[in-house]
């Protein structure tokens, strides 16, 4: 089948599903998960969270591209709208944190996007080796997070946030700075800082894991190779990052606004971008595969042709 043929049969339907979809998603999510969650509403809320997971790792998993395809489409769309629960509470729960909240917002998007160009893999018979490679990274990062996040296994996501807390506590000692720690809350000047479990940095860490791990046809000691010299540096860099906030907040030098929400996360992401360059050196197949999705919209399917007209540039 032509793509151009199948432009002029549905482009119009295909465009309002790919950017109504998502919008509809996040209303639906703002009504239905308001902040703060009720208990009932944080249980029903892993329902499509893990639900989309599955179905993303069934897709990743299967040889036959096209059936992979469909699983891949149902998982972003599941995935999608648990992604939609999200903004309220990343906003509200760190304190207006913007950053946590736009990001989560544009990703309900961006999931419909990746979902929209399986179905144009299908129908072209085109297969991106990188859409599969991200359906597998979000499979294997998700399960690993949200595994521990969501509370299954209370007892592991304890015992990481003290231990966090521990050895952060434990730096700021080593540096002459006289903080003390009760149980995940340390003490500086009479400041009480809590670790979370956002301050582990988990998020980065399974990112990398997931995003190593899914690369094909790269041998396991490589990626175990790519995975020991992120997720370790990773790990130091963010107790340096949570001795920081509590120095800057602990000897009032700014507020935990700033300390956290700007500064913190101004240096994370320098950081995580450094070691990302670092990785693209001895993993040169997971620059492919980013590159791959960069070049997504390329592929001039009915989308990229509304942003050649509305933009006035000739589709090639």
């Amino acid at each position: 089948m032509q793509l151009k043929q199948v432009d002029a049969q549905i482009s119009k339907k295909v465009v309002t599903i790919v950017f109504l979809v998502p919008t509809i998603l996040l209303l639906v999510g703002y009504v239905i998960f308001p902040y703060p969650p009720s208990t009932l509403a944080q249980q029903l809320v892993l329902i499509p969270l893990f639900l989309g997971l599955i179905l993303l790792g069934m897709g990743f998993f299967v040889r036959k591209k096209e059936q992979g395809a469909w699983w891949k489409i149902g998982g972003w769309g599941v995935f999608a709208f648990f992604w939609a629960t999200s903004p309220a509470y990343l906003y509200f729960s760190e304190g207006g944190d913007i950053f946590n909240a736009v990001v989560s917002i544009l990703g309900v998007y961006i999931f419909i996007y990746i979902a929209y160009h399986e179905w144009l893999s299908i129908h072209t018979t085109i297969f991106p080796t990188c859409l599969n490679w991200i359906a597998g990274a979000s499979f294997l990062a998700g399960i690993l997070y949200f595994t521990i996040d969501s509370g299954l296994f209370p007892e592991l996501k304890t015992w990481f946030i003290e231990v966090v807390a521990y050895q952060s506590n434990a730096l700021l000692n080593i540096m002459g700075i006289n903080s003390t720690l009760q149980g995940s809350v340390i003490l500086l000047n009479g400041h009480p800082i809590t670790i979370i479990f956002a301050c582990t940095a988990i998020q980065s860490i399974v990112l990398f894991i997931g995003m190593i791990g899914a690369l094909p046809h790269v041998a396991i000691r490589r990626k175990f190779v790519g995975i020991l010299i992120t997720v370790v540096p990773i790990y130091g860099l963010n107790l340096i990052r949570n001795a920081g906030v509590i120095f800057l907040i602990g000897n009032n030098i700014t507020s935990f606004h700033m300390a956290h929400n700007v500064i913190a996360k101004i240096g994370s992401l320098l950081a995580l971008i450094i070691l990302l360059f670092i990785t693209f050196k001895l993993l040169p197949e997971l620059f492919d595969e980013i590159m791959c999705l960069i070049d997504l919209p390329k592929r001039n399917g009915p989308v990229e042709h509304l942003f050649h007209r509305v933009f006035g540039k000739s589709s090639k």
